[in-house]
């Protein structure tokens, strides 16, 4: 993982993902925004979760680290929705 940004995107937000809704229930990936602070693990980078609820203007996400299952609370920057086949 990089730890810089490319030149043209830097310092640029994209304001459609800050504000982005997820309901209940919705598998997420994490994708860290590098020019927003964040106070999880860079281990998380490219992990799946589920939504489990909402804290605020968070989202807390329960993600299998390792043999075990964790709740972490992310902003919805940090987070990209996708869609599971069964």
């Amino acid at each position: 993982m990089t730890r810089k940004k490319p030149v043209r995107t830097r310092g640029k937000l994209s304001l459609s993902k800050y504000f982005q809704k997820f309901n209940e229930g919705e598998n997420v990936a994490v994708t860290i925004e590098k020019s927003v602070s964040f106070n999880f693990p860079v281990r998380l980078q490219g992990r799946t979760g589920k939504i489990t609820g909402k804290r605020g203007k968070a989202y807390t996400v329960k993600i299998k680290d390792q043999a075990k299952e964790k709740s972490f609370i992310m902003e919805p920057i940090h987070l990209k929705k996708i869609s599971v086949e069964k």
